[in-house]
């Protein structure tokens, strides 16, 4: 009797092990990496609440979300990163915020294959599709995509000349190169180009060189609050042509600090800024919607932002490749993670808040020209070009 009690016993706690195997096997956990603090707070704090926001149950697996502020730090970024994936066990990071935190983490997750979702907005980010990349997809349109809305608008307008100021960062040397490029092809001189820190408390230098090249145009290339302080300098200066902002602006964080000064201002968009304006046959029109009512419901009326909508869409790239990638492994293993960036990798017409997501091989980000629009500042609010 006592033998088969210990044997009984032991059946027992070799199950209980393999119940608890299985239950770890049943939780998948996400890393997420956001600048919730410094810098680009206004971009990182509505995607840390969107995080709250996403599905804690796919396909029978329970969703563990661990988040990590980087305090839009590159040093913290790459911290975090490896913890998450090494400490953690996560099998998916999603972030960071911006796009130098976003490139300095590309070594980490290559190194310990672990796919990420960057929700900043360089193309260097995934492009070239080299080894790094092969683990790293995107949600925000790329710099070169937009590049080519802005230069578009300022050929039809009228702009023969114009000025570039942008991050001294990768941010605004991505810019720099996308848009130079397309403005070349559109017969706009670059009559300046001049760089400021994202922590920098005035731009008047750089500012005054802008103005003595009398461009038609002035594009400024940066994200979040720090992006009005040229833009503030450059009215308080006297300058009265055109101004350009690009995407990385797009949250009403960006509107209550440059304020009057922002009156008149064009930038390509994200659908989601102006998802009620949008016409009723947009293919993004309910996608859009739907976050922005999510987000709204939570955190209040007006309170959602375009760079919030860049988490959610990771979510959703998410979602969407779990039930193909638990066809082959376990999460929790190097398999689950491989066969996740297989099925990121296979995204086909997947209606996100910023467009509609069409991946392949070639191709970590998977946005057409549905995902942009143009927008102008008036009377404090954004509204869209029809």
């Amino acid at each position: 009797m006592t033998r088969s009690i210990q044997k009984t016993s032991l059946q027992l706690a070799l199950l209980a092990t393999l119940l608890s195997g299985g239950s770890s096997w049943a939780q998948i956990k996400v890393g997420v990496v956001v600048s919730a603090t410094g810098p680009a707070a206004s971009l990182g704090i509505p995607e840390k609440n969107t995080i709250a926001l996403m599905p804690k149950e796919i396909s029978g697996k329970t969703v563990e979300y661990i988040v990590l502020d980087d305090a839009s730090d590159t040093t913290t970024a790459v911290k975090n990163t490896r913890k998450l994936i090494s400490e953690d066990k996560v099998d998916l990071i999603i972030g960071s915020t911006v796009t130098p935190n976003s490139l300095a983490m590309l070594n980490v997750v290559s190194e310990l294959e672990t796919p990420m979702i960057s929700m900043a907005a360089s193309a260097s980010i995934v492009e070239p599709l080299d080894a790094k990349r092969h683990w790293v997809f995107k949600t925000p349109q790329n710099d070169s995509h937009m590049s080519t809305a802005i230069t578009s608008h300022m050929a039809d307008n009228g702009v023969k000349t114009v000025a570039f100021i942008g991050f001294a960062d990768a941010y605004g040397e991505g810019w720099s190169k996308e848009f130079s490029k397309l403005a070349e092809l559109r017969k706009i001189k670059i009559v300046a180009n001049e760089r400021f820190a994202r922590s920098d408390t005035s731009v008047t230098g750089q500012v005054l060189k802008i103005i003595s090249a009398n461009p038609d145009a002035v594009l400024i290339a940066g994200s979040g609050t720090p992006a009005a302080l040229p833009q503030k300098t450059l009215k308080e200066r006297g300058y009265k042509g055109k101004i350009y902002q690009t995407h990385g602006v797009a949250n009403n964080d960006f509107l209550r600090v440059c304020g009057k000064d922002c009156e008149g201002t064009w930038l390509p968009a994200g659908p989601l800024l102006v998802a009620e304006q949008l016409p009723v046959g947009n293919p993004v029109k309910k996608s859009a919607m739907t976050y922005k009512n999510a987000y709204e419901k939570v955190y209040g009326a007006g309170s959602v932002s375009t760079f919030g909508g860049h988490a959610w869409d990771a979510g959703l790239l998410f979602a969407a490749a779990v039930p193909e990638a638990l066809k082959k492994a376990q999460p929790g293993t190097k398999e689950f993670r491989k066969a996740l960036r297989d099925a990121l990798e296979s995204t086909k017409n997947l209606p996100v808040s910023h467009g509609i997501v069409n991946m392949n091989a070639n191709d970590h980000l998977g946005l057409d020209q549905r995902s942009r629009v143009m927008v102008r500042i008036e009377n404090g609010k954004w509204v869209l070009l029809k």
